[in-house]
C-alpha cells in the first residue's frame, strides 16, 4: 500500500511539473518516463492540422509554456515539452483520403500521442550517437495508457539530423510564423 501511494505521490508530481518544467527542478528522466500531461490542450499550439497525406496522419503538436519562450537563435529552453497527436484519416470505400470542403484531410481517431521533453540530464543513458541534446520521448496509444512496445530509437533516429534546429521538426515553420506575429 505504501509502495502504490508513493508511486501515485511521485508520478502525480511530474504530471503537475510537466505543464510548469522550468520553474522548479525535475528529476532526471528517460525515454518512455515522461507522463502525458493531462491539460496539454489548454497549451499554446506549435502547429495543428498537419496534413500527412503520405502516411495517412493529421498531427496536432502543443507546446508549453517553457517551450513558447524559446527563440530561432537559441532554440528551447529547459522545460520545453511538445505534444504531439496522431489522427488515422477517414478514407472512403476504396481507400483514399476523404477530404473536407477545405481540401485538407479529415480526422478519424486519435491514433497515438507522443510527448518530447528537454531538461539538464535527460537521456544522458542514450548512446552518445543517439542522443537528441537533452530531448526525451515517451509515447501513448490513442487511449492515453503508455505505449509499452514504443521504440525510442526511432523517434531520436528521426529528430537526429535536427541537431541544428534543436531536434525539432517545423523549427524554422515555427519561428517565421511567430516573427510574423501569427501566435
Amino acid at each position: 500500500m505504501k509502495k502504490n501511494l508513493l508511486s501515485a505521490i511521485v508520478f502525480g508530481t511530474l504530471v503537475a511539473g510537466c505543464s510548469q518544467m522550468g520553474s522548479t527542478p525535475v528529476a532526471r528522466l528517460d525515454d518512455g518516463q515522461l507522463p502525458l500531461p493531462a491539460d496539454y490542450k489548454s497549451w499554446p499550439a506549435f502547429l495543428t492540422a498537419v496534413q500527412r497525406e503520405d502516411v495517412k496522419q493529421i498531427r496536432d503538436i502543443y507546446m508549453n509554456a517553457d517551450a513558447k519562450k524559446g527563440s530561432a537563435e537559441k532554440g528551447f529552453p529547459d522545460g520545453a515539452v511538445f505534444v504531439m497527436e496522431n489522427w488515422s484519416i477517414k478514407l472512403d470505400a476504396d481507400g483514399k483520403a476523404v477530404k473536407g470542403a477545405d481540401g485538407k484531410l479529415v480526422k478519424d481517431k486519435l491514433a497515438a500521442v507522443f510527448v518530447m521533453g528537454k531538461n539538464a540530464g535527460w537521456g544522458v543513458d542514450v548512446p552518445e550517437a543517439q542522443r537528441n541534446g537533452n530531448w526525451i520521448y515517451s509515447a501513448f496509444k490513442g487511449n492515453g495508457e503508455l505505449n509499452g512496445d514504443a521504440k525510442y530509437d526511432t523517434c531520436r533516429g528521426c529528430h537526429a539530423p535536427l541537431k541544428d534546429k534543436d531536434f525539432v521538426f517545423r523549427y524554422d515553420e515555427h519561428f517565421a510564423a511567430v516573427k510574423a506575429g501569427k501566435y
